[in-house]
């Protein structure tokens, strides 16, 4: 499954998703949430910083940064409890670090669904990574307007 708009390191992520079966899918997604990475120390010690992300059951805060090689980097917060939401915000941090602010504006919003797991997560669930995705692309709107 091609697709223009998609950075390599989703469709990748979404291509491994696709490969597997339903039950082995919520495994990898539980992968995910194992590797989150961690936030950098000045955000650990002003957690303000990151945005609330209200579309997840669980307290998880995002913020998506543009730095001085016009690259993002999404740093997330999710409790180790609530690895589901966990592995969300994992996917995305992972999947774009590094990209131009172009790539994640790019990034189609509906991404979350095309992991396949509808069947095997709450729409509730896949609605906080939506949540997720959109609050990473406005903030790095707002800080392309603000330059």
């Amino acid at each position: 499954m091609t697709d223009p708009t998609l950075p390599p390191v989703l469709a990748e992520i979404r291509d491994d998703f696709l490969a597997l079966g339903e039950r082995d899918r919520l495994q990898l997604l539980l992968e995910f949430s194992r590797e989150l990475p961690e936030i950098p120390v000045r955000y650990q010690s002003a957690p303000g910083l990151l945005e609330r992300v209200e579309e997840c059951q669980s307290p998880v805060r995002a913020f998506a940064e543009i730095d001085g090689e016009q690259r993002v980097h999404l740093y997330a917060t999710a409790p180790a409890e609530a690895p589901t939401t966990r592995g969300f915000a994992s996917i995305l941090a992972q999947g774009l670090d590094g990209l131009t602010p172009q790539e994640v504006l790019d990034v189609p919003d509906d991404y979350p669904l095309s992991l396949g797991l509808t069947n095997a997560v709450s729409p509730l669930r896949l609605n906080g990574m939506s949540g997720i995705l959109t609050r990473a692309k406005r903030q790095v709107r707002e800080q392309l307007a603000a330059a």
